[in-house]
């Protein structure tokens, strides 16, 4: 099979596509046909050396796949060669082959394209985990979604629209604030243009919002803590803006703040296990009725995996980048 290795840390030119040996199911696992694979920050990451696989975890990139089973391991009855499934890997999504434990696999809905099914796992798994079993969203309440035209963030103005919130979005271009806005988002914020602090007092007539879901991180510490009414709630999921940021815990104090931190890759089988099934019994439902959509950027073939991550890198995309096996 092939499948995309990175040859030494560095920029988009370390990506190779090699033939490596196919893998065999084991024990509750399938082995999946995989047809298109979803990109995410963090492959970037691994792919300059700094987000190494789980122990024990595949090294080869991608932590999203859409395929169909081709084997399946001794004790799985929930899924039979030649279903069409997706879900989330903690590695090996970049490759024709993987495997994956079985509890992981959702069947893909009849009118949903390969394609479509690669753009939903870490979009709106991640989404719905930090704004309703983190950051317990409820409706009526007001969210500040950062990074609002990425995958997650697509996915999370819809789901906390769709909850009865309001969503103030913040993106990087006039076109990705549109989109923004289009999805549902009361307003979008071009950080380039303004700062969200303002648009966030004038918006809640300076009462701040309840929860802001960031995927920044360390740039935006201050303002987000600044952007949150008393009692409020921060979830962390991304830390491109940086890691470390001087905090004025009195704040957090006064204000009465939580802050939260997440990751989805590191978490047990377990814990992956019970996102996944929250997501088959409130999510899948809906997107499959169309009343969610997965946001598709752009389809790219396996071969210009390189062109995907610069694309990703320049942070051009509205939604995610998918390539096509």
């Amino acid at each position: 099979m092939r499948g995309v290795k990175v040859r030494d840390p560095g920029g988009p030119e370390v990506l190779e596509i090699v033939d490596l040996p196919e893998p065999v199911a084991g024990s509750g696992q399938l082995l999946v046909r995989n047809f298109a694979a979803g990109g995410n920050r963090a492959d970037l990451l691994q792919r300059r050396g700094l987000y190494p696989p789980p122990a024990g975890e595949s090294d080869i990139l991608g932590l999203e796949f859409a395929g169909e089973v081709a084997a399946v391991g001794e004790g799985v009855e929930s899924f039979a060669r030649g279903d069409r499934v997706f879900g989330l890997c903690a590695g090996g999504a970049y490759a024709e082959l993987l495997l994956v434990d079985a509890s992981l696999a959702v069947p893909i809905p009849s009118n949903m394209s390969y394609e479509s099914a690669a753009a939903v796992p870490e979009a709106f798994y991640t989404a719905e985990d930090g704004l309703f079993s983190l950051g317990e969203l409820t409706e009526g309440e007001t969210v500040l979604i950062h990074a609002g035209a990425s995958g997650v963030g697509t996915a999370a103005i819809q789901l906390a629209v769709e909850a009865g919130a309001r969503v103030i979005a913040t993106a990087g271009t006039a076109e990705k604030a549109t989109r923004c806005e289009e999805l549902g988002a009361a307003l979008c914020v071009n950080y380039r243009e303004r700062d969200f602090t303002e648009a966030v007092d004038e918006l809640t007539g300076g009462a701040g919002v309840d929860l802001v879901l960031d995927l920044v991180g360390a740039s935006y510490w201050d303002r987000n803590i600044s952007s949150l009414r008393v009692g409020g709630r921060l979830v962390l999921l991304g830390l491109v803006g940086g890691t470390r940021a001087e905090a004025d815990l009195g704040v957090v104090l006064r204000k009465r703040l939580r802050i939260i931190g997440s990751v989805m890759r590191s978490r047990s089988i377990e814990e992956k296990s019970e996102v996944t099934a929250r997501f088959r019994e409130r999510v899948l439902p809906r997107i499959e009725s169309g009343e969610l959509k997965a946001i598709v950027d752009s389809i790219l073939p396996f071969e210009e995996v390189r062109d995907a991550h610069v694309r990703m890198e320049e942070n051009l995309n509205i939604g995610k980048i998918i390539l096509r096996l």
